[in-house]
């Protein structure tokens, strides 16, 4: 028999309830978009949810940062430091509502993965972040599946059924968060790299009329990609920045690199550098193309790099170019965008990159106007080309229809391709 009682008044009982049910409730963020319910992968932080302080030191935390290899791991913030103040944190936070159930459906899809582990951050302000495997071995690399689908990302409940395992919709002129699906995991990003890449070649004022040659050591010995740049082809840096912009030319990219004071060793410490100036602290980049499975960072991070490319001029002008012809001696080689999305006509798209490799899936950064609003798209993790696209004009038409919520729907609202399939006809 307990030799204690505590006897509460009906009143003060009525207030202890309502108080602690008040600091499970999560604070809606106030944006001018319908907030949209989802359920986020285990990764994914629910905003106003406290971390149980048993998870910070529980055996499983500790696991995963004894067996997750170093330099496959992003940088974290030590437990007892507080996140610097960036760039990042004016994004403003989502509303994230997910059952037990489904949460739980998530983690075990995680947990079929023996190389995957979670590393819980200490402050309830952290998001909890998935520490990636290291980047495959040479002659592994086209055997690891997408990281995506090992998370579970797709148990997620999407209204909008979107393909890609993340997504991220972001106003570019205030920062504020539109919509957002697992944005805050680290994946491999691919060939999204190479903004960053762009990044550093123009912020060092390296000359652009610079004639460049293709050597044995720009070919790729990691995946075994193919290239129409032979070894011993010459062409100026900018036409290599051109080709890496808009066609994701993996050749030109590592040449841009190698021809960097240092080389390619001294280039990736700049893109490391050059990330942590931009507060993407999710961020870690291993070589310059993309093609290192090591290259990885969340959408929010996208977001900000995707802002800060956009601020580039040449970086804008290059990204969304239709196609460029490159003369190579006696012959000439046309390039087209790698984007279908610049090439469709539907979009008004200012900057773009599109990435892939298998562990990446197929991947999507934008910024663009939609009837005058600067919007920042971000998608990882796609199952197809198609896809990725299809992904992209969901979310083009969602922001659409809540803008215009009443009244017709602007021609903008069903695009092109659309209203030939459906014989539509919006007026003018």
């Amino acid at each position: 028999m307990n030799r204690y009682q505590i006897v509460l008044r009906p009143g003060w009982s009525a207030a202890l309830l309502l108080g602690c049910t008040g600091l499970l409730l999560p604070v809606h963020a106030q944006t001018p978009f319908p907030a949209k319910q989802r359920v986020a992968a285990p990764e994914v932080r629910i905003e106003g949810a406290r971390a149980a302080p048993a998870q910070v030191n529980s055996p499983r935390a500790e696991r995963g940062r004894a067996t997750a290899p170093q330099a496959s791991r992003p940088s974290v913030a030590p437990a007892s430091a507080a996140r610097p103040e960036s760039a990042g944190q004016r994004f403003a936070a989502k509303e994230q509502i997910a059952s037990d159930a489904q949460i739980e459906r998530a983690r075990h899809a995680a947990a079929q993965s023996q190389r995957v582990s979670v590393v819980v951050a200490a402050a309830p302000t952290q998001p909890l972040r998935a520490a990636m495997p290291a980047a495959p071995a040479v002659g592994n690399a086209s055997a690891s599946p997408m990281q995506a689908e090992r998370l579970g990302l797709r148990v997620a409940d999407d209204p909008l059924e979107l393909d890609s395992g993340v997504a991220l919709l972001v106003d570019a002129n205030t920062g504020e968060i539109l919509l957002g699906k697992n944005d805050t995991v680290v994946l491999p990003i691919a060939s999204i790299t190479k903004l960053m890449t762009a990044i550093v070649v123009i912020d060092a004022r390296q000359d652009l009329n610079e004639v460049l040659t293709i050597t044995q050591a720009d070919v790729d010995r990691l995946r075994g990609s193919g290239s129409r740049l032979p070894v011993g082809a010459e062409l100026t840096r900018g036409q290599a920045l051109h080709l890496a912009l808009m066609s994701s030319e993996n050749r030109a990219t590592h040449a841009l690199a190698r021809h960097f004071p240092g080389g390619v060793q001294q280039f990736v410490r700049q893109m490391n550098r050059k990330a942590v100036e931009l507060g993407m602290h999710d961020t870690h980049f291993a070589d310059p193309t993309g093609l290192s499975g090591g290259n990885r960072s969340s959408a929010r991070d996208l977001a900000m790099l995707t802002a800060a490319s956009s601020h580039r001029p040449l970086v804008r002008e290059l990204s969304v170019s239709p196609q460029y012809q490159l003369a190579l001696g006696p012959r000439t080689i046309t390039y087209r965008n790698s984007n279908v999305l610049v090439r469709n006509g539907d979009w008004e798209i200012n900057l773009q990159k599109t990435g892939f490799i298998r562990e990446a899936g197929r991947t999507l950064v934008m910024q663009a106007d939609v009837l005058g609003r600067s919007l920042i798209l971000v998608l990882l993790g796609a199952s197809s080309s198609q896809a990725r696209a299809t992904d992209a004009e969901r979310l083009r038409r969602w922001v659409l229809r809540s803008l215009f919520s009443s009244g017709p729907r602007p021609a903008d609202a069903v695009s092109a391709s659309e209203r030939e399939r459906s014989g539509l006809r919006q007026p003018s």
